[in-house]
């Protein structure tokens, strides 16, 4: 697998148009490749940004399905889940942001099967795949790991249930989420500071079962886990979450 990083000039406030940023750099793209896209680009695009003298808390709990204050934490963080997703500050950020806050985009996957079909209009392409990225810290580890807010173009699990490790045991549970895998790697070579590469295009990924068209509710329903099921249901259902005023 490679991953090539994409520079751009500086995308600011006065950025509207995601379209025209992909037709100023990403010169080409071929079959079976795929692009990543920071979220952050996306929500800038979008204008979904605001002032940094807005009650940051309030804007934290608006943008949350559910959150825990932050009284709960020795840091201070907004622990949430938006999306299905646990993350802080429910993807509100200020880094390089431009002196605002950054929200998510308002529809990540609207977003992600936006740029796949503009990607198979402007390069005549059959198989190429979308992943919008952003990054969180994983518990029990410090630093931030890339992970895929939405993808399109691919089936973002794939099964390993039915066949057999290496001694011939069956597999009854193993799955890979290649979106999420992808994002991580794709995040470690676009960077978090000043790199300036919001882009990169992933080549020859292994795992990767290409679709000709976005994926389906059905699809993208089986990528999540309600809290009560998760593997992590003790600690995630241990704590009083509070209801956020988003989906």
């Amino acid at each position: 697998m490679h991953i090539e990083p994409i520079k751009t000039r500086r995308i600011t406030l006065a950025d509207r148009n995601l379209f025209a940023i992909l037709d100023e750099f990403v010169p080409a793209m071929g079959e079976g490749e795929i692009l990543a896209v920071a979220s952050k680009i996306v929500a800038i695009c979008e204008g979904r940004t605001a002032p940094p003298d807005v009650d940051k808390a309030k804007l934290i709990e608006a943008e949350s399905a559910w959150f825990l204050p932050q009284t709960v934490s020795r840091y201070g963080v907004y622990l949430t889940i938006k999306a299905n997703m646990l993350m802080p500050y429910a993807g509100v950020d200020e880094s390089n942001g431009d002196g605002q806050y950054v929200l998510w985009p308002s529809d990540p996957q609207a977003s992600a099967n936006a740029v796949r079909a503009y990607l198979q209009r402007r390069f005549q392409l059959r198989q190429v795949g979308v992943i919008l990225t952003d990054s969180r810290p994983l518990p029990l580890r410090w630093g931030v790991t890339g992970f895929c807010v939405a993808h399109s173009g691919f089936q973002a699990l794939y099964d390993y249930r039915g066949q057999c490790d290496l001694f011939g045991r069956p597999l009854r549970m193993t799955q890979i989420n290649v979106a999420d895998a992808l994002a991580a790697a794709a995040v470690l070579v676009m960077g978090e500071g000043d790199e300036q590469t919001p882009l990169a295009r992933i080549v020859d990924a292994p795992f990767v079962a290409f679709q000709e068209r976005d994926p389906t509710p059905e699809e993208l329903a089986a990528l999540t886990i309600a809290l009560e099921d998760d593997w992590y249901a003790p600690l995630l259902t241990g704590v009083e979450w509070r209801r956020g005023q988003a989906e």
